[in-house]
């Protein structure tokens, strides 16, 4: 199996945009390591005992839940303490675990983003293999240019999972996916587009790239926190008709 090629990125801080929420608010984070490369089939089906067919594609088609017990899959390989635990399709992330996991939103952005401000860190037709390409399948990692922290494919190709949560007054327990794929346009292939699904929820453009780092708190890091979370299904403004907030 090909190592799981990982960039060390600096401490520094992201400012994230919520849409529905007309909101923003600025991260600090802690330093972390993040993949080079989304994961790619090969990499997954050695984890998993499988073949793979196209083994320098990214592997898509996988839900929430197998990122984050590939995310495991890849620490018990390397011998490193699983970030996750589950209870059912309960997971919790024990944010002191040193082993791959997703990203959280913030970490996503500000590895994306590599410093740029705008909504894409180059010309998208080098950067990106988007609906402009005309493909119909994700293309192999790393076939065009990386961004400025050396990490590639992170606009375009698949979609990939983050760990938090999308909106839990409105959509309950979906979570993040970033970056656009292979069939979107310029729009959703953008640094700050946020979009989601649910844990089971798998699509042709949907994959996952690691991330590595423990952090001293117990509920909260990196731009993400389990209190911020029940605040915010108890919903935070008016809804839309039809829509209960999650209790």
């Amino acid at each position: 199996m090909r190592d799981f090629e990982m960039v060390k990125l600096p401490s520094g801080s992201v400012t994230l945009h919520d849409a529905r929420r007309k909101a923003r608010r600025t991260v600090e984070l802690e330093p972390f390591e993040i993949g080079t490369f989304a994961v790619t089939q090969e990499q997954a089906a050695e984890l998993l005992g499988e073949s793979a067919r196209h083994p320098r594609r990214p592997v898509a088609d996988v839900s929430w839940l197998r990122a984050v017990r590939l995310c495991n899959a890849a620490s018990e390989w390397e011998g490193l303490d699983p970030a996750y635990s589950f209870e059912g399709e309960d997971v919790t992330w024990h944010v002191d675990a040193d082993g791959f996991r997703l990203p959280t939103e913030a970490e996503w952005e500000y590895a994306c983003r590599a410093g740029s401000t705008g909504a894409h860190y180059g010309p998208l037709a080098e950067i990106a293999w988007t609906a402009a390409d005309g493909v119909g399948r994700p293309q192999d990692v790393g076939g065009k240019l990386p961004n400025l922290n050396g990490l590639f494919d992170t606009l375009g190709n698949v979609w990939e999972w983050c760990w938090d949560l999308l909106d839990p007054a409105r959509y309950a327990d979906y979570r993040v996916f970033r970056g656009g794929g292979f069939a979107d346009d310029a729009w959703s292939a953008r640094a700050g587009t946020r979009r989601g699904g649910a844990p089971r929820m798998h699509h042709e453009d949907v994959g996952l790239r690691l991330a590595r780092g423990g952090f001293d708190a117990v509920d909260e890091a990196q731009g993400w926190s389990a209190a911020v979370d029940r605040e915010r299904a108890l919903g935070d403004g008016p809804l839309p008709s039809g829509w209960t907030p999650l209790r």
